[in-house]
């Protein structure tokens, strides 16, 4: 027996500014019941410290999440010097404070520069990252560490934006990275560097993929537009599956290569890309299919297609 899905079928991508305070999933949760979305997802999790940019993905659109969860991210976070916790931030127990007042900002300036490009990191033991099927989070709650292996990440450009020093040092900074990079592990190593330790105290996500803070709608204020209006004003806000994979390379199918393609055929497209890879597919109208791969023989098979007719 087919299970009946609750909800409606709601598609396509929100990008919500995630409040202060509540987990990526906390969001998500009350996103969905405001669109009354039978099917959601995330795509990446921010710490409840965090603000910013999440992406999140309805019915069909989630089907093309991993592309934003491969995507490069930018934050915006402010360390503060001189003290070390267990979890990286300020909700940690501190585990070590020193004088941070004799650092300089070109101290800082040099040790930022050693973590520009490819680098290896450590992650928290405070991460959302799985050990056995449990978040490695879980298991520092119960007072257990586990190895953690190094992961090479990428930081492509790494800016002191302000500097404070004084009884409380701090220091802003701006972040362009691949995925993975862990902002607290970045704090830490640059404390490490200083000799002073550090920590998070503020972190604000503005940009996962091609989505930017400008582009993001805050809960509050789909909460608002939702009470003193129906449902298809905050459905206007979706944006389309679509939307997260600009950087892919466009194959547009007339209608009876549509046609095949959605019977899971291979179809040969005029003028295709050589050399494989996977492109966004829409017919000559406009609509878009899903995302398909190019063979060696220059026919483009499908990988994900939009199911239409729900």
């Amino acid at each position: 027996m087919t299970k009946h899905r609750r909800g409606r079928a709601v598609d396509g991508i929100l990008v919500l500014d995630k409040p202060i305070g509540v987990s990526s999933n906390q969001a998500l949760q009350s996103v969905k019941r405001l669109y009354n979305a039978a099917k959601a997802g995330h795509t990446g999790s921010l710490d409840p410290l965090a603000t910013g940019v999440l992406p999140l993905c309805f019915g069909e659109a989630t089907k093309f999440s991993q592309y934003l969860l491969d995507a490069d991210k930018a934050y915006e976070s402010t360390f503060v010097l001189g003290t070390v916790t267990d979890t990286g931030d300020a909700e940690g127990r501190k585990l070590e404070v020193k004088d941070a007042s004799d650092i300089i900002e070109t101290d800082v300036v040099v040790a930022l520069k050693k973590f520009e490009g490819e680098i290896e990191q450590v992650p928290s033991m405070y991460s959302a990252i799985k050990k056995d099927g449990q978040p490695l989070y879980k298991l520092a709650r119960q007072g257990i560490e586990v190895e953690r292996s190094p992961r090479q990440v990428v930081i492509r450009r790494l800016e002191l934006r302000a500097f404070r020093s004084g009884e409380k040092t701090e220091m802003d900074i701006y972040l362009e990275c691949s995925k993975g990079t862990y902002v607290r592990s970045l704090a830490d190593d640059v404390g490490r560097i200083l000799g002073c330790g550090a920590f998070v105290s503020a972190l604000r996500r503005t940009r996962a993929g091609p989505f930017r803070i400008e582009d993001s709608l805050s809960l509050d204020k789909l909460e608002a537009l939702k009470d003193i209006s129906d449902i298809n004003v905050i459905d206007n806000f979706l944006l389309p599956a679509d939307a997260a994979l600009g950087a892919l390379p466009l194959i547009r199918l007339s209608e009876s290569g549509g046609y095949y393609m959605r019977q899971g055929q291979a179809v040969r497209v005029p003028n295709a890309p050589r050399g494989g890879g996977v492109v966004r597919v829409a017919l000559e109208t406009g609509e878009f299919l899903g995302v398909g791969e190019i063979l060696d023989d220059g026919r483009v098979a499908p990988r994900r297609l939009i199911v239409t007719g729900r």
